[in-house]
Order: structure tokens, then sequence, then C-alpha cells
């Protein structure tokens, strides 16, 4: 954990409650050992969506669905949800859990590897002014490239997960060698998003830390 545990659980204890709905779903994930959107970082999504107030929201990378019922659940009546996931163990319980939203005609589920799913919304011409990234972290990058088009000035793009629990500042090799790769392209990724001149970027350490993007 990033920030010291004793704050963090201070801190989720200020929250409200999640609808039952929501909370029953959260429960299910950690009782399966489903990764989801932490605590910490539900209230920042819930907050930049009512400060945002989107139209069109793109979600990479569904998982059974918790953080796209999140979104659905607390985005403006007007907005569209469009997500995207490729494990098909996923897939089905995400289907299930999306339909029994009471907007799930708010929705639009994508399933595929998100690359190419990106890539044909791209080509579409499709604009979206609220982009949630948490998928293949090593993949970030490659998405980025398909995302920015899609990106209006003011848009918004929060990728989740970027300090991988404070290891992204070790040297490379006293991490493990199955994990170099996705520590290297998300250092890369944190450096493109810092430094890309059609973005202003801030990186917070809530939750497993989040990067912050405004299209300029």
């Amino acid at each position: 954990m990033i920030v010291e545990p004793r704050l963090v659980e201070y801190l989720n204890s200020l929250e409200t409650e999640l609808p039952p709905h929501l909370a029953k779903l959260e429960a299910y994930a950690l009782e399966h050992e489903v990764p989801i959107i932490r605590k910490e970082a539900q209230s920042l999504l819930r907050f930049f969506l009512e400060l945002k107030q989107p139209k069109k929201i793109l979600e990479v990378g569904t998982a059974i669905g918790f953080s796209a019922s999140l979104l659905c659940e607390y985005m403006p009546a007007d907005c569209h949800l469009t997500t995207i996931e490729k494990v098909p163990m996923r897939i089905v319980e995400a289907e299930k859990n999306l339909a029994a939203l009471k907007r799930s005609q708010d929705v639009t589920f994508l399933t595929g590897d998100a690359e190419e799913v990106l890539k044909n919304l791209k080509e579409q011409g499709n604009q979206y002014d609220f982009v949630f990234m948490d998928a293949a972290k090593a993949q970030y990058m490659s998405f980025l490239t398909h995302i920015l088009p899609m990106l209006p000035s003011g848009a918004l793009l929060i990728t989740d997960n970027v300090l991988q629990e404070g290891s992204i500042v070790e040297s490379k090799y006293s991490i493990t060698r199955r994990d170099r790769t996705i520590h290297m392209r998300m250092r890369e990724y944190l450096y493109e998003l810092k430094h890309n001149e059609c973005l202003t970027t801030s990186i917070v350490a809530v939750g497993d830390g989040m990067a912050l993007s405004v299209k300029r």
C-alpha cells in the first residue's frame, strides 16, 4: 500500500455506503479475488464525474463490471458509457451484472482485444470526454495511441494502478523477472503522460496510484 494503511482506513471510513447492488458486487469481487477499483479510488471517480459532467464515457477494462456499474450509477442522466473487456470468464459475469443495472440501456459492452476495439472506435470517429483505463498495464502505451485522437479538448483520462504498490520507484533489476516488462512499460507510459504536449497530467497516490490527464 502506498499511503499509510491507518490513514487510508480512516479516509475510507468517512465515505458514504455504496448502493446495495454495488456493495454486493464489491463483496463478490473481494471474495473471489477479482481486482476492482479500491474504495479511495472510487471516491475520486465519483468526484470527477460530478465535476466533469461527461456526456460520453469510455472504460478500458470491464472485468466483472464493478467500475462500469459505479460509473453508471453516478454519471449524468444524459451520459452514455462504453466499456471493453476481453477475458471470456469475466465477460460472462460482466454481461450479467451490466444487464441488471437500472440504466443498462445507457451502457454499450464491447468484447475483444482492447487495442483492436479501440482502433475500430477511433476509425469510426468516436469522441469521449471521460476515459477510465484499468486494463492490461503493459498495453497502456498502445492503448494511448488510439485513445488520444478520441479525446476532445478538455477531455479527462484517468488511468488506474500506475504506481504498482510503490514498486514503480525501484530499479528494474530489483523487480522479479516476470514483472520487469510491466514495470518498464509503466514507467514509459507515465513519462509519456507527463511529457506529451497534448496532455496536462498529475499523478496522485490514491489507491494504487492514479494518473489524471486533461487533453489540452
